[in-house]
């Protein structure tokens, strides 16, 4: 049986701590190995172990729950010995981040765990979608994981006022969030942005040709991730990274890469909202009303800031669409909630028709 002690020098460099081994010491006990999980593929994963990578099978913990599925990111508890090795279990995970799937059922999606820094790469050859960034921090606030923006490509904007003014707006959108202009190409901000992630886990989220891969090789070193050019007319890549890889960076901590999402439908992240849009949820506590849409209620505190100046328009309609897309994906679960929805619409519907005919009455 290895030794704890070289179980602590092969997985410290993966973030192997006390904490992981006293979670383990029932695996242990049993004979089991345990390792961090750096690829899933078809069924099968990549697994490091104090014995160095081996290739188990996750059929036994293959369930009908696919929030229950072995991930990238996962610490396991590998069979000892045995061709195919399985994965007999999973530690219990200290944060998880998770999307909707692209069906239209409710289910969701883990696309990564045990993540201490959720990285969102914002390519800055396009034109800057602040809805998008704002709806990956969702996600990201709502998995346990601290968000850093980065904005990629930072090279190509070749005036230092105008990138000033795109990492502003970056920040007046994510609040409480690090933002780093950053160029691979160049080398800029890669000191930085190794500050923020060399210590515990980091996934890197974002569209393909936002430049994960290439930023993931600068912070390595070297060209372990296949890179491709994106597309001119639309700055789009071509899904180059097409699992989740987890891999550890030379000056210390742990990045996972992952294949370019186009679709990131919120899951349950109804708190990941609240943080993104932390300003909306202070000013909505001095509403006069606690269910306040933040329409034309009388007396809101929301809508008398943008009035004012003070909150954009295209941040309200933001943490409106958000919230809306949360609660639908929410009630699909719940049919409690799913009613209320209803009832609400129905509601402001009938409250919509009567202002209408009260205005109408007076036209004529």
């Amino acid at each position: 049986m290895t030794s704890s002690s070289a179980v602590y020098s092969a997985l410290a460099p993966y973030g192997w701590d006390d904490d992981w081994a006293d979670a383990f010491a029932p695996y242990a006990s049993e004979g089991l190995l345990p390792g961090r999980v750096v690829r899933v593929d078809r069924g099968q994963c990549d697994v490091v172990t104090a014995d160095g990578a081996v290739r188990a099978d996750t059929a036994f913990v293959t369930p009908h729950d696919p929030m229950r599925v072995v991930c990238t990111g996962d610490w396991v508890a590998v069979g000892a010995g045995g061709n195919p090795r399985y994965v007999r279990a999973y530690l219990p995970r200290r944060t998880a981040f998770v999307r909707s799937t692209s069906s239209k059922r409710s289910d969701g999606q883990i696309l990564a765990a045990n993540v201490d820094h959720a990285v969102v790469a914002v390519s800055l050859a396009v034109e800057l979608d602040l809805g998008r960034v704002e709806r990956f921090l969702a996600l990201a606030w709502e998995s346990g994981a601290q968000p850093v923006v980065v904005l990629t490509k930072a090279d190509l904007v070749t005036d230092p006022v105008t990138l000033a003014h795109l990492v502003q707006d970056v920040e007046n959108t994510a609040p409480g969030v690090s933002v780093v202009a950053a160029s691979a190409h160049c080398g800029d901000g890669l000191d930085i942005l190794r500050a923020l992630v060399g210590d515990g886990t980091s996934v890197l989220l974002g569209q393909s040709g936002a430049g994960k891969s290439t930023l993931a090789n600068a912070l390595i070193g070297e060209d372990v991730m296949d890179v491709r050019a994106a597309r001119d007319v639309d700055g789009k890549g071509r899904h180059t990274t097409t699992t989740r890889n987890l891999l550890a960076l030379p000056g210390g901590g742990v990045l996972i890469d992952t294949p370019g999402l186009r679709g990131v439908g919120l899951y349950d992240a109804e708190s990941g909202v609240g943080q993104v849009f932390a300003e909306i949820e202070e000013l909505a506590e001095r509403c006069r009303f606690h269910d306040c849409a933040h329409e034309s209620e009388p007396g809101c505190a929301v809508r008398a800031a943008v009035d004012g100046g003070e909150l954009p328009v295209r941040r309200l309609e933001s943490y409106r669409k958000l919230i809306r897309e949360n609660q639908w994906i929410v009630a699909k679960t719940d049919a409690r909630l799913r009613a209320e929805i209803r009832r609400d619409w129905k509601r402001k519907g009938a409250e919509g028709r009567a202002a209408m005919q009260a205005k109408q009455g007076r036209w004529t």
